[in-house]
Order: structure tokens, then C-alpha cells, then sequence
């Protein structure tokens, strides 16, 4: 039951953080960036890959 719960925990908190993260990379000051420089701001990596890893973390917990 308690890897079960901390599953759901993991899936939630990695779709939170995936959305924020391309949140950060779809924002103007980050588009601005990319179009001048080709940079993408590390907290969008940070966001949408730590997010990833927390779903694929939660979906292990549930099995």
C-alpha cells in the first residue's frame, strides 16, 4: 500500500514538474533567448527531465 501511494506521489509530482519546466522553456523571455543565442534555459532541462524520471519512478512503484 505505501509504494502505492508514493507512486501516485511521484506521478503527480513529475507531471507538475514537467509541465513547469515546458512552461519555462515555452515562455517569451526563453523564446527570445533561443531565437538570439540558441540557449534554453536550464530550468526548463531541469523541469521537463526531473519530471520524466519521477513519472517512470511512480509507474515503477505502482507495479
Amino acid at each position: 500500500m505505501n509504494n502505492k501511494m508514493f507512486g501516485i506521489v511521484f506521478i503527480i509530482v513529475g507531471v507538475v514538474l514537467a509541465l513547469w519546466g515546458y512552461n519555462i522553456y515555452d515562455a517569451a523571455s526563453a523564446q527570445l533567448s533561443r531565437a538570439l543565442n540558441g540557449d534554453t534555459p536550464i530550468e526548463a532541462w531541469a523541469g521537463m527531465v526531473g519530471g520524466v524520471v519521477c513519472v517512470l519512478v511512480g509507474i515503477t512503484r505502482l507495479k
